[in-house]
């Protein structure tokens, strides 16, 4: 079972905010702006939208690359132990 999925880095990168963020929180992945991360939460932050936008190519995410992506991100959730 995956905890980060597709649908999260698209709701990042669909984020109206230009500091977003993914945080994973109670086992949930939420986009936040970075200013609103306090400091419980700073060790929790899976990637800033610039992180995952630097992973696609220049002609925008594919369902593909949107998968691969979400795949690294998972494991960085599992990581930090989730």
């Amino acid at each position: 079972m995956s905890l980060i999925d597709p649908e999260c880095v698209r709701q990042l990168l669909d984020s109206r905010h230009q500091d977003a963020t993914l945080v994973y929180v109670r086992g949930d992945c939420v986009v936040l702006p970075a200013a609103e991360v306090d400091d419980a939460h700073r060790g929790l932050v899976i990637a800033s939208r610039d992180e995952v936008v630097a992973q696609f190519p220049d002609d925008g995410p594919t369902d593909e690359t949107l998968e691969a992506v979400a795949t690294r991100l998972d494991n960085i959730v599992r990581d930090l132990g989730a």
